[in-house]
Parts: structure tokens; sequence; C-alpha cells
């Protein structure tokens, strides 16, 4: 079932919240019960014991840990209940070992998940899973949304109802994979009642040498066109999307698509971002929006991250 229901609204059926147990963990945990509890899904609490960490300690090693994490799961399901977190919510254990985006990435298939949440830091299990390539595989080949929750977001989730929901940020370079996240970012800002802010940077071109640069009126005059022609084409967008339910606002900046999506993001006070992401083989595509410019958004964004792969 596509998660965009043909009324415009996402669908949310199933959240798989990835943890370590440190307390670092317990932001990203925080939000998916949040969103969980908003769209009445079933939340899947699981924690991966990688192998690999065990390679020359042998197989004992490997089943002590896996114990050990089966044990800290139970503490951590028992505190969430006394707390009152898990109230009403559908919710399953899971515990898992082998290599931690291919365990990740079954279960996510298996339980047909259709939001991953995720932390960008973290000391055990999870320690390093968003550097090098399970946050490759993750923002590659996710088979679903993918929610990333850095040190930078607030400790509780903006949709839990216990304040006002800041604006949501869209960025977008026209692509077909970044244009597929619209509706997920349409339907956010309508479910939380928010603004959306449409961005689009233009990044900068070096100039050949042998080329007469410009004097700076004629660059000024040239990004003032040049803005004005991308704004239009994001009004545009908003025409061909489910009706927003607040008027929006357009964004046109220049430079480093990373640097300019982390300073909007700042500027509006954003509760969230939200891209679209190429499934390319490669990481390095024409599209300003490739692995590498994700990465460096979810490492320093002020909020939330969801991921919308194509």
């Amino acid at each position: 079932m596509p998660l965009v229901a043909a009324t415009g609204d996402i669908v949310l059926k199933s959240i798989l919240v990835a943890t370590d147990f440190s307390g670092v963990s317990d932001k990203p945990l925080r939000h998916a019960l949040a969103i969980a509890r908003h769209y009445g899904a079933k939340v899947y609490l699981t924690h991966v014991v990688s192998a690999q960490s065990f390679t020359l300690a042998g197989p004992e090693a490997v089943h002590a840990a896996t114990d050990a994490a089966w044990r800290d799961a139970r503490q951590l399901e028992k505190d969430l209940l006394q707390r009152g977190a898990l109230a009403g919510l559908n919710h399953e254990v899971i515990v898992l070992q082998g290599n931690v985006w291919d365990e990740l990435d079954k279960t996510v298939q298996q339980e047909q998940v259709d939001l991953l949440v995720v932390g960008t830091h973290g000391r055990r299990g999870l320690g390093k899973l968003l550097l090098g390539s399970v946050a490759e595989n993750i923002f590659r080949h996710a088979g679903c949304l993918v929610l990333t929750v850095g040190p930078g977001s607030l400790q509780d989730s903006p949709v839990d109802g216990s304040r006002a929901v800041r604006p949501f940020l869209f960025a977008t370079d026209f692509s077909e994979a970044s244009l597929r996240a619209l509706p997920y970012a349409v339907s956010s800002a309508n479910h939380f009642g928010t603004k959306l802010v449409l961005l689009h940077v233009v990044p900068a071109v070096p100039m050949p040498e042998t080329v007469t640069r410009p004097s700076a009126d004629d660059v000024m005059q040239m990004r003032e066109q040049s803005r004005a022609a991308n704004i239009q084409r994001l009004k545009e967008l908003t025409l061909h999307s489910p009706k927003l339910n607040i008027e929006p606002e357009f964004v046109v900046e220049f430079g480093s698509p990373s640097e300019e999506i982390l300073r909007t993001a700042d500027a509006v006070k954003s509760d969230a971002i939200i891209l679209g992401l190429h499934s390319s083989t490669h990481i390095d595509t024409k599209s300003h929006l490739p692995w590498g410019t994700a990465y460096e958004v979810v490492c320093g964004a002020c909020c939330a991250v969801l991921s919308v792969r194509n």
C-alpha cells in the first residue's frame, strides 16, 4: 500500500526505532513513540548486536552480548511501560545479531515497516550507525521512510502535542527524486498544522579562467533573476500537490546545498527537514541532494530529518 493515500494523507502503520540502550538513543525513541501515537502505528523497538565487533572473541562472546542485549531490551520496555510511554501502543521488542544494516533491512521488509527512526550518535551496538557504509545503505537502499534524530534535535518530539509545531522545511532541486518527497512534506505540514517552507539552493558553478568575470552588479542582477524564476518554479509545485492548509513560504538561496539547507532550517526554526534522495548505485549524482549532502544535513541539523528515497 502506498504511504500517501489518495486523500494526500500519510499512512503510517508500523515504525521501527533502532536503539543501543544509551542515553543518546532516548531522543530518537521519544520521537518514534510520539509519531506512533499520533498515527496509531505499531512500534518495533530494535537492537542489533554487531557480530563484527566480536569476530576475534568468538561465538561465545556474541551469545553473551545477545543475552545482555535482551536483558537491556526488557528493562527498557519495563521502564517505558512504567512511565506510560507505551500506554495504548502496539509494540514489539526485537534483538538481532549480525551485520547492522542487513538485519535492519530484513526486519523492515519482513514487518513491512513504513518508517525507520535512527539516531546519529550512540555508544554501543549502533554506535556508528550513521557513519560509513551503514549510513550509505540506509540513505540509498532503505525501502521505507527514514527519520534521523541528531544531537541538534529537541529532546521531545514536536508532534507530541506539548507545543505548537514550528515550520517544516522541504528542500528540492526539482529532480524526480526530490519531488517524490513533496507529498510527504505537504501531508506532514497539514497533519501537524504548521507552515511548509519550500527551499531551492542554486549551487555555485566555478567559472573557467578564460571567461571574463561579470561585475558585482551583473552578478546581483543575475541572482535576482534566478531567484525570481526559481521561486516561480517552487510556487508551481504547490499547484500540482495536495492543498496546503497554511500559506507556504518560498525561499531560494545560493551556495553550498547542505550549508544553505542547514542555515535556512535554523533561520526559520524548523522542526523537521524533508529531503528526497536518489536510489542511484553511485553516491555522486547530478543532483545537489546526493547521499553526501544528506549526510551533512543529518549530522548538522537543528531538527529531525525525514528522507524519502525514490
